[in-house]
């Protein structure tokens, strides 16, 4: 599928009313494929490379979270999809909060599976790095070097990475009016159950599920997650 001159690797299949998959940050919506084959006996479903990652190509430029929200908007309008539940994985969850509050007449429901979106709790190890690291700068030095996978990541992925990460999306949660489902692991270190615990307080309509495992315990523990996730979705159905 091409939005403008980007090809954008779509998966679908089913009938019914639709369901868009949007996966975190560095996967693939291959990630989900083992709990959309199954949802595809309901409903229709979609999963949607994000560009930059799996089978779609790179931004024509760095992105924000509401370029990846207008993506997913353009797939709709090519498949046809007028509304749809969405389930986001991490920064899959980002793109969720913004199409909830910002493009409500897009969205039937949001399922929110570890969810990025909030500004993180930091500790003074961390203000002391930013500070060292602002320092260099400032004397002509490149400063601290990221991680290995922000390194590897090419210039415009790597502001795109800056933009989606310093993004707090807490002032959109009083916005969300669609039913929403939250699942987290129990264990989770990449965004802590603080965060679930705020979503569930911030977002007006939302149910909280906890998972076994971490940030990837959708996976971890599936078959809650698809149980749960179904019967979510089916208690939805022509709203």
């Amino acid at each position: 599928m091409s939005i403008g001159a980007r090809n954008v690797h779509v998966m679908c299949a089913g009938a019914g009313e639709d369901v868009v998959f949007l996966h975190g940050w560095g996967s693939s919506a291959s990630a989900f494929l083992f709990v959309a084959g199954r949802l595809a006996d309901k409903f229709r479903v979609t999963l949607i490379d994000f560009a930059g990652f799996g089978g779609s190509d790179p931004p024509e430029y760095p992105y924000g979270v509401s370029d990846y929200a207008a993506d997913v908007l353009s797939v709709m309008g090519i498949l046809g999809i007028c509304r749809a539940h969405f389930v986001g994985h991490s920064f899959g969850g980002r793109v969720c909060l913004e199409l909830a509050a910002k493009h409500p007449d897009a969205v039937r429901s949001i399922s929110l599976v570890d969810s990025a979106g909030l500004k993180p709790r930091r500790g003074p190890r961390y203000y002391v790095k930013i500070s060292l690291h602002k320092f260099l700068k400032k004397l002509g030095f490149k400063g601290l070097a990221g991680s290995a996978d922000y390194r590897a990541l090419s210039f415009d992925m790597q502001n795109t990475f800056k933009k989606v990460v310093n993004y707090d999306q807490t002032p959109l949660l009083c916005h969300i009016l669609c039913p929403t489902a939250i699942f987290w692991g129990r264990d989770d270190r990449v965004t802590p159950m603080y965060m679930a615990r705020k979503f569930k307080k911030g977002i007006a309509d939302s149910a909280l599920f906890m998972l076994k495992g971490g940030h990837f315990a959708f996976a971890e523990d599936g078959a809650t997650f698809y149980a749960v996730l179904r019967a979510f979705l089916s208690g939805q159905e022509g709203r």
